[in-house]
């Protein structure tokens, strides 16, 4: 494949096969699993401003009905009938008792019309109060889903950190968050309108992954696309 051209001239559908499975990545940073009909997010942290606003800063609090209004297009569009969260769903363990009555009517919408399983992350390590199943990690068709990557992981897909890439094409660089795995280990990039990304190159990520095999994609405003290795930078 040719990258000297630039990303908004790539055309293609990004697919991503990992541990003998399919998935579609998606701009919005869900990962649609068709074989399964579950759509994987990671790190929403629903309340994330409405927490801080709690605590003396004033920030505008419409971050989840944001995140909400992305996971409701995710589900329409991919036709999901499983949602799973891969951790930090809310920002704070007691950020569910933040909810609005209308955000609160959605989520309840949304684990009426779908099998919702919600994993704990650190974050928000105790179950909350909105329906659906909260587990610790869950293992389905050989693959393992936590929230937390660790080394030395096969065959696990993950949050929590929040992955992003930097590329430089032809003198420019551009910074997006993205999908990253060796075929071992995979990591979602945060899917909630308030999360930030941290730079794969930088130290949390190091000794996660089997360089050589990496692949990435990033996303784009209406699609993804995989990046080659060689052109990432660090910052």
């Amino acid at each position: 494949m040719n990258y000297s051209y630039s990303i908004a001239e790539q055309t293609e559908t990004a697919l991503l096969r990992f541990a003998g499975q399919n998935f579609e990545p998606l701009p919005s940073g869900g990962l649609f699993w068709h074989a399964q009909s579950t759509l994987l997010v990671a790190d929403l942290h629903f309340e994330k401003m409405a927490s801080f606003a709690r605590r003396g800063q004033m920030l505008p609090p419409y971050d989840t009905g944001m995140t909400l209004s992305r996971l409701e297009a995710d589900m329409r569009r991919t036709g999901a009938r499983r949602l799973v969260s891969l951790g930090d769903t809310f920002h704070r363990a007691d950020s569910s008792a933040l909810l609005t009555q209308a955000d609160r009517l959605r989520l309840d919408t949304l684990v009426e019309t779908a099998e919702c399983i919600w994993l704990s992350g650190n974050h928000d390590p105790a179950p909350h109060a909105i329906g659906g199943t909260c587990l610790p990690e869950l293992t389905l068709s050989g693959l393992t889903f936590v929230h937390e990557p660790r080394k030395g992981q096969t065959g696990v897909i993950s949050g929590h950190l929040h992955p992003a890439a930097r590329i430089a094409v032809e003198g420019r660089s551009t910074r997006k968050p993205c999908f990253v795995h060796d075929n071992r280990l995979m990591i979602l990039p945060a899917y909630g309108a308030s999360t930030g990304a941290i730079n794969i190159m930088s130290p949390p990520f190091v000794g996660l992954f089997h360089w050589p095999a990496l692949e990435v994609t990033m996303l784009g405003r209406d699609r993804t696309y995989p990046v080659p290795i060689k052109r990432l930078v660090r910052g």
